[in-house]
């Protein structure tokens, strides 16, 4: 086993690796940038070193910095977390090169899944259902058009290399086609310096489940149950749940099984996640990718499973083989996360950096929360704003909903908006407590926040109404009993009450 390892990420990732050495008894490095010199990661590692300024490019996504950081602290291997390097095969070459050990998949795992497109024919090759859509890049809109006709709209057009969101556009027909791949192109190329796009068929409600895979240097390859991922904005997760409320069991060994055939595919090897489309109607499911590292939403699993998964991905990079098997792989309950960001959610999740100046946790039974702060911490303009995932469990779905919303009214960040307030709402919509999610959730769930704020207005302004027709409708009102429900102070009140309430 490994004595020292090095963390190449930040934050609330980087904090939850350094936990689970801790508990094996290995040292821990982290690394920081200017802006991150007092981070909560940098004050829990055992040694922290120094890789230059705030932007990422001169930073966390500085291989040579990591690799030397790496050297000349002695560290055996490096955790990659996700995000940054967490994906580049030509990171993980260098980290091997220079005798370090690469805690994740090897590097042809990586580039056979890293693009969309080289993932897509993997998949086919493995007998795993795709999307209808091309495994090549489109070189005109005129290509473009023949084969979404072809395949029929709506279709879906995606950045070979992409991912987040960025270089996607939904296409509902043909006139929209070429101004939709133009930007496509464009974002792509400027997000991943690769302006390769491809179509695909757009699957009408669909669910976004994956499956987390893991896999040992011993030919070993296990799926541990679903995640449900719906509840998105921009393409980006901000709740997953497991398991998925759909809950079937065929389903479940049918996409794990998949899965596995795409792992094994690749010879892959340590925590990886195949993500699917799963149509509401009929349960029909599909590829869309694989992302070849640790997912964000990890602590669902496992909170489902009891397995560690971070603690498992160190001992397979170590070589010891998977500590479990397929047989042993159990459900138990139901976990919900929520990615606390350092955004207002009443301006469109813009993003709101600053000082934390008040921070109060939740606690209590079935509630975890994997943070990157602390009060008085600073929310740096340079990074993704999140600043914790919280997560619960509980015996049934129903149970973690209910432990969900009460760990949501103890948690308390002052100085900055987060997105607590929305998720506090969401606990709350019936569509979501009915588990009727797919990847538009959020847009009609803002749509029915804003009939009801609506409605509430109009029923505050009706009550305004009544009062003052009541009290104009009074002229005798001071001769009247000052006790009486309709004297003229009285009616005054209630008209005073509806003004602040409506207010």
């Amino acid at each position: 086993m490994f004595k020292k390892i090095l963390i190449a990420n930040r934050a609330e990732i980087a904090c939850r690796v350094i936990r689970a050495c801790r508990e094996m008894g290995i040292s821990t490095v982290a690394v920081y940038s200017d802006a991150d010199r007092d981070s909560l990661h940098v004050r829990m590692a055992d040694e922290a070193v120094h890789i230059g300024p705030p932007p990422s490019n001169e930073s966390y996504l500085r291989a040579d910095k990591i690799i030397e950081a790496a050297l000349s602290t002695g560290a055996e291997a490096i955790h990659p977390g996700y995000g940054f390097l967490s994906e580049n095969a030509e990171f993980v070459r260098k980290v091997t090169a220079a005798g370090i050990v690469f805690i994740g998949p090897p590097p042809e795992a990586m580039e056979g899944l890293g693009g969309k497109m080289s993932a897509r024919k993997i998949a086919i090759g493995a007998g795993v259902p795709v999307v209808p859509g091309t495994t090549e890049p489109l070189r005109s809109v005129e290509e473009a058009g023949r084969i979404a006709e072809e395949i029929g709209y709506p279709v879906m057009l995606k950045a070979s290399a992409g991912g987040g969101g960025k270089g996607m556009r939904l296409v509902m027909e043909a006139s929209e086609l070429r101004s939709a791949l133009e930007t496509a192109q464009a974002e792509a190329l400027a997000g991943f310096g690769d302006d390769a796009v491809y179509v695909e068929k757009a699957v009408v409600r669909p669910r976004h489940i994956e499956i987390q895979v893991f896999s040992d240097t011993h030919g070993n390859h296990v799926y541990l149950a679903e995640r449900e991922c719906s509840i998105q904005r921009r393409h980006q997760k901000v709740v997953e749940e497991a398991p998925s409320p759909i809950d079937s069991e065929d389903l479940r060994r049918e996409m794990g099984e998949c899965a596995v055939k795409v792992a094994r595919a690749v010879n892959y090897v340590g925590a990886g996640t195949v993500e699917f489309l799963v149509s509401d109607l009929d349960r029909s499911f599909y590829f869309l990718e694989m992302n070849t590292r640790l997912q964000v939403e990890h602590p669902v699993t496992e909170m489902i499973t009891g397995i560690d998964l971070v603690r498992e991905q160190i001992r397979v990079a170590s070589g010891q083989p998977l500590s479990f098997s397929q047989a042993d792989i159990q459900i138990r309950g139901h976990a919900i996360e929520c990615r606390v960001y350092a955004e207002d959610p009443e301006t469109n999740f813009m993003p709101s950096p600053g000082k934390i100046t008040r921070l109060r946790l939740p606690h209590g039974p079935g509630v975890r929360d994997d943070g990157g702060v602390y009060e008085g911490a600073e929310v740096s303009i340079y990074y993704d704003p999140m600043i914790s995932k919280l997560a619960v469990h509980g015996r049934d779905r129903s149970e973690a909903i209910d432990r969900m919303r009460r760990a949501l009214r103890e948690y308390e960040v002052g100085g900055i908006k987060t997105t607590l307030p929305f998720f506090r709402e969401l606990m709350d919509d019936i569509e979501f407590i009915e588990g009727r999610l797919d990847t538009g959730f959020i847009p009609r769930f803002n749509e029915r926040r804003a009939s009801t704020e609506k409605n509430e207005d109009i029923e505050v302004l009706e009550q305004i109404a009544v009062i003052a027709a009541a009290i104009a409708a009074t002229p005798d009102a001071k001769q009247r009993d000052e006790s009486s429900p309709n004297s003229q102070s009285n009616l005054k009140e209630k008209w005073r009450w509806s003004l602040r309430r409506s207010v």
